[in-house]
């Protein structure tokens, strides 16, 4: 689905942020693409929708080189919603919003309408399409900035932060959409500070510093390198610190989410009282 072959990338003001990146992302996969601030995480993701054009290498999203694509075009193909959603908001009403791409592909007033009621329902704003969305709080303009970008359909959906703005159960809720998407079938790239979310959520996790790749693997491989995650000041999440306290005892062994080591807790204390049981 994306292809970036030896994508490097300067500013005009020759800040030179990526250096000869090469990733491939299959079908289907949720990849989180971590890093400290400043490592060329944003600069990345434009660059896989057109925003951005290469300054040297070559970007493909589904076959398609994005310096020879216009951005209308990989937009059928790659959704992406931005870390501050006021970037992509400009429509007067919350219908209108999510509306706007719709009404660009030659879809039918008809359909628009029921795809843009289905994107609404999904994050909780069917009932706010007729609302200015700048009278909204961040997390809702947040949620029609998704909103948005899920009526399209695409096969590439792009995340800079998908978090910021909502607390912690509104977060939840939009990643289990996102969950659900990826259990159907979309690519889903993801770029977070959070950790717990990347250990959660990400099947697949690749680590930039100063715009290469220093690490690139499965969740569990990469959140337990730690000496690597210290070069770019990020730390394993907070439940596996607490689960490598235990392991010498023989407790959560491969435990990266509160969830795991609430399983392991449960299985544990089930097993015990089979074996009182008998």
């Amino acid at each position: 689905m994306i292809r970036i072959n030896n994508l490097s990338y300067r500013y005009k003001n020759g800040n030179n942020v990526l250096k000869n990146l090469n990733i491939s992302i299959k079908s289907g996969e949720f990849a989180a693409i971590i890093g400290q601030n400043g490592a060329g995480k944003t600069t990345l993701l434009k660059n896989l929708n057109g925003l951005l054009k290469p300054t040297n290498g070559h970007v493909l999203i589904c076959g398609l080189d994005t310096s020879k694509t216009k951005t209308s075009v990989l937009a059928r193909k790659i959704g992406f919603l931005f870390q501050n959603p006021d970037h992509q908001i400009f429509c007067s009403t919350v219908f209108d919003e999510i509306a706007f791409g719709l009404k660009n592909t030659g879809i039918s007033p008809n359909e628009i309408e029921s795809m843009v009621y289905n994107a609404a329902k999904k994050v909780g704003l069917e009932s706010y399409l007729k609302h200015d969305p700048f009278s909204l709080s961040k997390g809702q303009r947040q949620r029609v900035a998704l909103a948005s970008v899920l009526a399209m359909e695409t096969d590439i959906l792009v995340l800079d932060e998908p978090t910021t703005g909502q607390d912690y159960s509104e977060g939840l809720e939009i990643m289990e959409i996102v969950k659900e998407l990826n259990k159907h079938g979309k690519t889903i790239v993801m770029v977070t500070h959070d950790m717990e979310l990347v250990a959660q959520y990400a099947k697949r996790v690749i680590v930039l510093m100063k715009g290469t790749v220093i690490e690139d693997g499965t969740t569990e491989e990469v959140l337990s390198k730690e000496k690597s995650l210290a070069q770019s000041n990020l730390k394993p999440p907070q439940a596996y610190l607490l689960a490598k306290k235990f392991q010498k005892q023989g407790f959560f062994k491969n435990t990266y989410t509160v969830e795991d080591m609430f399983e392991e807790i449960i299985s544990y204390l089930g097993g015990e009282q089979n074996a009182c049981n008998d």
